[in-house]
């Protein structure tokens, strides 16, 4: 590039700040301006705090602004004094109209962390693994009105392992995703010119996560429920009622052999961890967490438990 590429970046959590430092570090662009979410108050004192976004930002002196949103045309105006050849948005966690997405010279960019049409939304990494998906990936797309409905710019992908939980697909993903974008700026015009509209016909929404949904519900099969333990970890943690009422967490599990007993009844309970029969085989957790205190093995859990996490004792179901 014989000139360097004028980028405004917005974005918010740390997965975006890896991937505006990426963009500071590449020779070929020049990070004019960074968009970030407003501070907001967290921690105990409830102190306001900078995203990780900004605090990158800063450290660069790279010029932060946080509009509370694209509505008015001051912010709309102070975007456009920039006079970015394109504008970079990496989960911002703000909605941009038309106006703000026809501002750069190039338009909108975006980096999503999932294989479109699949997994539009908020939460494509723990609805893919949720799901049973082999692969999934980062999409470079060039955005438009629609929620994630931009054509496609360039895709990189990785397969989904056996034992990937969120947070690891997190990690991966923040590492194939700065790489991807880079590649797609260094070659963004011709890439727009080739650019993949989406099938509507195989598109899939990824809507957030809730902690009710994270309940274990035994009904299900066992392939399933182990799944939906990594897919909601680390955040918000699978779930279940025991006998006396005591909500544990479920931070690791595994599939074994089940019985002829109903669905959620406790087949075995020892330091191998607790083996609950599941709509065909059954669910071991081997990893929990009882309320107040921190992840613990199976074996450490039982101690003074196990008189209620005995051989048949029924669990509480899921109410609907």
């Amino acid at each position: 590039m014989p000139n360097k590429l004028k980028v405004v970046f917005a974005g918010t959590p740390d997965f975006a700040a890896q991937h505006l430092a990426a963009l500071i570090e590449d020779d070929n662009i020049n990070v004019v301006a960074v968009y970030t979410q407003p501070d907001r108050p967290a921690g105990r004192g409830k102190k306001l705090q900078a995203s990780p976004v900004k605090q990158l930002a800063l450290q660069h002196e790279i010029p932060v602004e946080q509009p509370e949103n694209f509505k008015q045309a001051e912010a709309q105006a102070q975007l456009a004094s920039y006079h970015a050849d394109v504008m970079v948005v990496v989960a911002y966690g703000l909605l941009l109209p038309q106006a703000v997405l026809d501002t750069p010279r190039l338009g909108c960019v975006n980096v999503h962390g999932s294989l479109l049409p699949r997994w539009r939304g908020a939460a494509p990494i723990q609805r893919a693994l949720w799901a049973g998906d082999d692969e999934t990936g980062v999409a470079i797309m060039q955005m438009e009105a629609g929620l994630d409905t931009g054509p496609v710019l360039l895709e990189a992908r990785l397969p989904i392992l056996p034992v990937d939980t969120s947070a690891t697909l997190y990690t991966k993903l923040a590492k194939l995703g700065p790489a991807a974008l880079r590649d797609a700026l260094h070659n963004l015009e011709q890439l727009q010119g080739a650019a993949i509209t989406q099938d509507e016909s195989q598109a899939t929404y990824a809507k957030k996560l809730s902690k009710e949904e994270a309940q274990l519900d035994w009904h299900q099969p066992a392939v399933a429920l182990e799944r939906w333990v990594r897919a909601f970890n680390p955040w918000p943690i699978c779930w279940f009622t025991c006998a006396n009422n005591e909500i544990v967490k479920v931070w690791r599990a595994d599939v074994v052999e089940g019985g002829d007993a109903a669905p959620g009844t406790i087949l075995r309970a020892d330091k191998h961890g607790i083996v609950v029969q599941t709509a065909d085989q059954a669910l071991r957790l081997l990893e929990l967490q009882p309320a107040g205190k921190k992840p613990m093995a199976a074996a450490d859990f039982l101690n003074g438990r196990s008189d209620w996490l005995t051989p048949n004792t029924s669990l509480p179901q899921v109410q609907s």
